[in-house]
Order: structure tokens, then C-alpha cells, then sequence
């Protein structure tokens, strides 16, 4: 190599080095000013600074606060990005239309994994990041079995990479039944449970040495070995009391890591439920009976069940096209008596506890998942200024909004020619 070569070289590495630096640090991003509600036990911190670098946040009030960019929030408030959970938010775009719905097989069980079937750019979520949303847990709608599937994490980014995480969770139904009785249910999960256990218990006490592949676990076993071990949680739709109570002993038999859905009725075990630590995930604006298992629905329950101990996380479960309004579940909630603060760690950080995942806080070393707003997020006149993904400002626009533009536009052309 000449020595004009290796000159060429070193100058070629030098400049690659320095636009290399340069690429990082515009990655810093400093927001100043703001009222950031951290969902941590440092509550909320007025004229507050937030740093975010390589979409992690990496200071709060620091001293000297180093940034490429910075935004000066004039005393907006900062959340966390909220996180919805058990709905079909990326499996579902129109109801109507059959061949546009990939929630729900009937064959759906135990290995159901629905997240082969979801699409970023799904159409519900652009407009559920307008609601403040950043990450969701999805589910599917199930079959004909008790067993409807395992849940998936996503991020609201609309990329083709926005899956997460599989298989975080196995989500089972029960309660009442149009055909037969709610006992096949339970008895089928418990009879699931023990099975395996019993199946895990001899594969112990066997030589290894002597099993063939034959002895291998099939996949559905695998799944409930890893809700046995506590790898994954076994998420149970339910309302009436008396199955919840059954639930608890389960959990308590098992060890399991259980979640609760709906819970119409389990105000009324709220102790228990609080002493056996298991959360409930909950739709703070169901309010009226809408069968037998479901006669104790109050806006109050929400609130009830985080006084009497219970980790609530508001939920708008089913139906995707409505999670856009998951904010104002909460403000309902809290104007039936629940806890603001309360409130604000049931769209965040209750929910990121709940489901095990890493957002959910204002905090040092936590993905940048946040969202400036005007005002207080629980009210209805509050708009969205800026939200990040992972450090990543995201796009306020949605079809909604398009569609608006559209219409209201003044021409002479026909609406279907603009």
C-alpha cells in the first residue's frame, strides 16, 4: 500500500468517524420545562428535564443537560406512552368484512399464536396513538375451546418490526355458556394443569437417558409448562365470584402467575384477590349487567379495587377501534372515585408490571415511550403535542384525519376524484 493510499485511508476513516459521532449524538434529545408525571415513586416533577438518547432515557434533572436537540415544553405535561391490552388492535381491520378479520378461528387453542396474521399498518393504529397509546398487548377472539390463544407485545410505531414479543401470555375464557355448563370449563383448565404437572413430575423421576424422542412434550404441553413454571402468566377471562374464587385456589395450588379480565364481580373478593396478589385487568366504563356473571358492573369498581389493594390496569378489552379512547376511561374512573395517581399507573405502569414489560415509567435506563400533552390527559379537550417510540417521534395523522381533510376541502370535483 503506497503511503498516498494509506493517507486516502486515514482521512476516509477520520471523516467516517467523525459523521459517525455526529449521527449519535443527534440522537439526544432534551425536554425541558415540562410537568412530567413519572408514574414512579418520585410522582410528578414540575419544570422538569428529560433526556433521551438512542431511544433510552438517560437523565432526569441533570445539572448540565447535554443534547443534540432540544424541546422546550413550556410546562406541558409528559406521561409515558399509555399501553392497552386484550384486544385485537392489528388482527382486525373492518368487522363487517370477513376476509379482514384474523382474530378468531374456531379451531383456535392452546398453540394459537394470532401474531402471524398481524399488520402494522393496520389502520387502528395511527389513530390509537392519538389516544396516547404506545405499546399494546394483543389477543386473539379464541374458538371453541376455553383456550383462546397466547398474547403478543407490540409497539405502536406502525414498523415492520414492531412485534415485540410472542407468546407472552396464555389467555383462557371462562364463565357462562349458551350450551352446557361453566364447570366443563374450569374442570377442563384444571384438569390441563394437573395433567401436565403430573406429566413434568414423572419426566423428573425418569432416566433421561432412556427416553426417546416419543417422550418429547408436545407444543400445547410446552405452553403449559411455561405457565407451571411461571415463564408465562395464564390470563383468565372471567366475571362471576364464585370462578374467581376458584381461580385464586388455583393459583395458589399451582403457583401460577394469573391475570384476571373483566372481574364484574371481583369487587366483592377484593380482599382476597389483594392478599393473593394476582392484578385485574379491567374496563373501568363497564356499568351496567349485561348477563348473570356481570351483575356488580360500576364505574366505581375501578377505584374500588385499587383502595381495597388490588393492581388494577384499565383495559378496553375486544374490539380495537375503540381503544383510542382508553384515556377517558380512566378519567371516568377517576370521577368515580378513584386515586388520579391510581389511574395514571393503570394505563402505565401497573400495566407494564402486570404483563412484565420494560416501559411504563419516567425512569433512568426506560425506553423512551412518551407523549407531551396540553393538558391533563384524562380530559377530553387535551390534544397530543409530540410522541416518541423508543426515542422516535411518531406521526399524529391519522385516516381519521385524512378523511376530514378530504371532505372539508372546497372543489368543484366530486369527493371519490380528490
Amino acid at each position: 500500500m503506497t503511503l498516498f493510499t494509506q493517507s486516502a485511508l486515514a482521512l476516509s476513516l477520520s471523516i467516517s468517524l467523525a459523521f459517525g459521532a455526529n449521527l449519535a449524538q443527534a440522537d439526544s434529545l432534551a425536554i425541558i420545562n415540562a410537568t412530567v408525571h413519572t408514574a414512579t415513586e418520585q410522582g410528578v416533577l414540575n419544570n422538569a428535564t428529560v433526556v433521551i438518547e438512542n431511544g433510552t432515557i438517560t437523565a432526569i434533572n441533570p445539572d448540565n443537560p447535554q443534547a443534540d436537540s432540544v424541546i422546550d415544553a413550556k410546562g406541558a405535561t409528559l406521561t409515558p406512552g399509555f399501553i392497552a391490552a386484550m384486544n385485537d388492535m392489528g388482527l382486525v381491520e373492518v368487522g363487517a368484512v370477513a376476509t379482514s378479520r384474523d382474530a378468531r378461528d374456531k379451531e383456535a387453542d392452546i398453540g394459537f399464536e394470532p401474531s402471524f396474521a398481524f399488520n402494522p399498518l393496520a389502520s387502528t393504529i395511527p389513530f390509537a396513538r392519538k389516544g396516547g397509546i404506545t405499546r399494546n398487548i394483543v389477543t386473539s377472539g379464541g374458538g371453541e375451546s376455553i383456550f383462546a390463544g397466547q398474547t403478543f407485545v407490540v409497539d405502536l410505531s406502525g414498523d415492520f418490526d414492531s412485534v415485540i414479543a410472542n407468546n407472552t401470555g396464555l389467555y383462557v375464557e371462562l364463565g357462562a355458556t349458551d350450551d352446557g355448563s361453566r364447570a366443563m370449563g374450569m374442570q377442563q383448565l384444571i384438569h390441563q394443569l394437573e395433567d401436565t404437572q403430573k406429566t413434568l413430575t414423572k419426566a423428573k423421576k425418569a432416566n433421561k437417558s432412556d427416553k426417546d424422542d416419543s417422550d418429547e412434550p408436545s407444543r400445547e404441553d410446552s405452553i403449559i409448562t411455561a405457565v407451571l413454571s411461571g415463564d408465562i402468566p395464564l390470563i383468565v377471562a372471567v366475571d362471576r365470584a364464585s370462578d374467581i374464587i376458584h381461580l385464586i385456589k388455583l393459583k395458589q395450588d399451582f403457583e401460577l402467575d394469573l391475570i384476571i379480565v373483566n372481574g364484574a364481580d371481583a369487587v366483592l373478593v377484593a380482599e382476597p384477590l389483594a392478599q393473593a396478589n394476582i392484578p385485574v385487568v379491567i374496563d373501568a366504563m363497564r356499568n351496567l349487567p349485561e348477563s348473570f356473571d356481570s351483575l356488580h358492573n360500576s364505574l366505581e369498581n375501578a377505584g374500588k379495587l385499587a383502595k381495597a389493594g388490588v393492581k388494577v390496569a384499565i383495559a378496553l378489552p375486544g374490539d380495537s377501534h375503540s381503544v383510542y379512547a382508553l384515556r377517558y376511561s380512566a378519567g371516568n374512573a377517576v370521577a368515580n372515585g378513584m386515586d388520579y395517581n391510581d389511574a395514571l399507573a393503570a394505563l402505565t405502569a401497573n400495566i407494564a408490571d402486570i404483563f412484565h414489560l420494560d416501559s411504563g415509567r419516567i425512569a433512568v435506563g426506560k425506553p423512551a415511550d412518551l407523549v407531551l400533552w396540553s393538558g391533563d390527559p384524562f380530559e377530553f379537550s387535551t390534544s397530543i403535542e409530540k410522541m416518541w417510540i423508543a426515542g422516535e417521534e411518531q406521526s399524529l395523522q391519522s385516516r381519521q384525519d385524512e378523511l376530514r381533510d378530504r371532505y372539508l376541502k372546497k372543489t368543484d370535483m366530486p369527493a371519490a376524484y380528490r
